[in-house]
């Protein structure tokens, strides 16, 4: 039996992630942690979670518990894994794995060091839908693929618009913006589908003027395979403006869908015009959990590890390096 511990019982594992941890077989979720013990205690109550912790390091040496899901914002996912892979624990982090590159490759080394599995909660790898533009490319529906195009615009929330910052747009603890939290699971998805990237050009701004790190940021990728493709992402436009978008095109047609409103996919070529579900799971991580689970069994291999979720932190930093060395040559000169 996989006996789960949660290090950061948030908004994320209410739903997402947590009640799954219970639902796929061979698996249970025994004990939870977060700084506030009272918000830890009610967090256990609610999802019959037998212990509770403040401390990360409890929750770590707790002896029944053999795995850690490290669901932090990105600032600690480098010191919990680090105390996790040193106790012998396989650990599962939320996307991005790290802060940087950096704080990825540290993990992996110490991973290997230890021989202590890691995973990363990119579980658009395993979401029917997601597999089913896989395979949709795979089979030939539109052709040999030429380029892609990502558009992803959401207005501010209302806290920063009040000065009211959330972790998210805090490089110090996440990275960066929303750039880092929601375009991470993109990169991803197409490292997953076209293999290496081989270079990209990026244009990256703070247009807004609410927060010290990027709100816009506009990408030309290239892959190894010579596919190619853009992307735009926006985070300080009104709501009327707000899209999400992904089109691949090839020479024989496209196919269109979304990344996180689950809308229908649409695939257009000589044949006409053909729609397919978009599933979304009740728990959107419930099928990588069922996959870490049953590796941690000895049958199979997940999808996303600590490996692939270290190069899309790789190809962010290098998408948004210059936008930084710069802020920070401007804070020294000042």
């Amino acid at each position: 039996m996989i006996n789960w511990g949660i290090i950061g019982c948030g908004n994320v594992t209410e739903v997402k992630s947590g009640p799954a941890f219970n639902k796929v077989k061979d698996s249970r979720l025994v004990a939870v942690m977060r700084r506030n013990r009272a918000l830890a205690e009610d967090y256990a109550k609610r999802h019959n979670v037998s212990r509770f912790y403040d401390k990360a390091e409890e929750l770590i040496n707790d002896p029944d518990v053999n795995a850690v899901y490290i669901a932090t914002p990105p600032g600690s996912h480098a010191e919990y894994a680090l105390m996790a892979i040193k106790a012998g624990k396989p650990v599962y982090i939320e996307k991005p794995m790290a802060r940087n590159y950096r704080e990825c490759e540290m993990i992996n080394r110490t991973a290997a060091k230890y021989n202590v599995p890691v995973f990363v909660a990119y579980y658009r790898r395993t979401l029917p839908g997601f597999l089913k533009v896989k395979e949709l490319l795979e089979n030939g529906a539109i052709g040999q693929v030429r380029f892609f195009s990502i558009q992803l615009f959401k207005a501010p929330s209302d806290d920063e618009k009040a000065g009211k910052l959330p972790w998210r747009v805090k490089p110090e603890i996440s990275g960066g913006g929303h750039f880092f939290d929601l375009a991470s699971h993109q990169i991803d998805y197409l490292n997953f589908l076209f293999g290496p990237v081989k270079d990209v050009k990026s244009t990256v701004l703070n247009q807004g003027g609410l927060y010290e790190a990027e709100d816009y940021v506009s990408v030309h990728f290239n892959f190894e395979n010579r596919i190619t493709g853009t992307g735009t992402w926006c985070f300080s436009l009104s709501n009327n403006s707000s899209r999400d978008i992904i089109e691949f095109f090839g020479d024989k047609g496209s196919i269109r869908f979304s990344s996180f409103t689950f809308e229908p996919i649409v695939v257009t070529n000589n044949y006409g015009i053909r729609e397919y579900v978009n599933e979304r799971p009740e728990h959107v991580q419930y099928y990588l959990i069922e996959q870490i689970v049953n590796q941690l069994h000895g049958n199979g291999r997940a999808v996303s590890t600590g490996i692939t979720g270290a190069i899309t932190n790789k190809i962010m930093d290098e998408i948004v390096k210059n936008y930084y060395k710069l802020r920070s040559t401007n804070k020294s000169n000042k």
